[in-house]
């Protein structure tokens, strides 16, 4: 196996961070090492990568408070385009904090570049099942996450990304202008410059531990994204089109109820079309969740789509937002 460097960038990450090291530690074969940048955390996650490094050399964290939302619009790009400037390898795999890695995750992403297949490669991910709250079971098919490793995905996020060095330098970087949706930014540029492999036992195993307002704010800042980028536009003319047929199905209610009942047929489809048959679902509390969330979504992603593309401007997440008040 060709040497591979694993980059993260985190802020305020005490919480996940050892999960996702001891993951990464475990890696079968071993990464050449692991670059962790840190945009300037006041809650021990600096401290605790410190310590963690002198033990584990191949561990190297990297200080660098540029890399917040206080200095820059681009922080989660600019920490990673610091860890691969500081990287070693010609092979770069891109994880996130809020996941774990299985001991095969490296070698099963890296392979296509490896073997000289591909320049770039997705992996996807998956919900971590050992502890997931309702709300992870109601928003995950929302978010492109799977229920299983196996699960085909053609996902674009950098929590299973890997790359050659030299496509990153003909990127340019990942996109320092924008919060978030740069992984998406960084993914549309490296498919019109090549073909991506989608490795399918390669996935991120993600831990959100979401409730249903953490769930509808983390769908809401993606949303807002979507509008300052001006991307992904059919999506917003379907979600608007939901809600319009929503109201004027309850509109038509003192005349008809076909309107509404059609609705209603509608709004199982988009609940429970991507995962019918998985198991956990059917559970009488993630079958409400799930439809319940299903609701909530066109109004989430319309209004803060729109929301964005007006204002032009992220809302901050937890980390940032600790980080500006620390």
């Amino acid at each position: 196996m060709q040497a591979v460097s694993v980059i993260a960038t985190v802020l305020n990450e005490r919480e996940n961070v050892p999960r996702l090291v001891a993951s990464l530690l475990h890696q079968a074969p071993p990464a050449a090492e692991i670059l962790i940048v840190d945009g300037g955390s006041c809650d021990g996650t600096w401290e605790w990568l410190t310590e963690v490094a002198r033990e584990h050399c191949a561990l190297r964290p990297i200080r660098d408070e540029t890399c917040n939302l206080r200095l820059t619009p681009g922080p989660i790009s600019k920490g990673r385009n610091v860890a691969i400037a500081a990287a070693t390898s010609n092979l770069i795999a891109c994880v996130d904090a809020g996941c774990t890695y299985a001991p095969n995750w490296l070698a099963e992403l890296t392979a296509p570049l490896a073997r000289g297949e591909a320049e770039y490669a997705l992996g996807g991910s998956c919900l971590d099942m050992t502890d997931p709250t309702v709300w992870d079971l109601a928003s995950a098919p929302f978010f492109g996450v799977k229920f299983s490793p196996s699960a085909p995905t053609k996902s674009c996020a950098a929590r299973s990304m890997a790359f050659t060095r030299e496509l990153w330098q003909r990127l340019g970087g990942f996109p320092e202008t924008v919060f978030y949706g740069e992984d998406t930014l960084f993914d549309l540029e490296a498919r019109r410059a090549t073909q991506p492999a989608f490795v399918q036992n390669a996935k991120a195993i993600y831990r959100p531990q979401n409730t249903f307002k953490s769930a509808c704010a983390q769908l809401a800042r993606y949303a807002v994204s979507d509008g300052i980028l001006g991307a992904r536009r059919n999506r917003l003319f379907r979600n608007a089109g939901r809600c319009l047929g929503e109201v004027a199905a309850v509109a038509a209610l003192p005349w008809t109820w076909i309107p509404l009942a059609v609705v209603a047929v509608l709004a199982l489809h988009f609940a429970f079309h991507q995962d019918w048959l998985f198991p956990r679902t059917l559970k009488p509390q993630v079958l409400l969740a799930r439809l319940v969330f299903s609701l909530a979504v066109p109004w989430i992603v319309t209004v803060n789509q729109i929301r964005g593309g007006l204002t032009k401007r992220s809302s901050p997440n937890a980390q940032n937002s600790q980080a500006q008040t620390g």
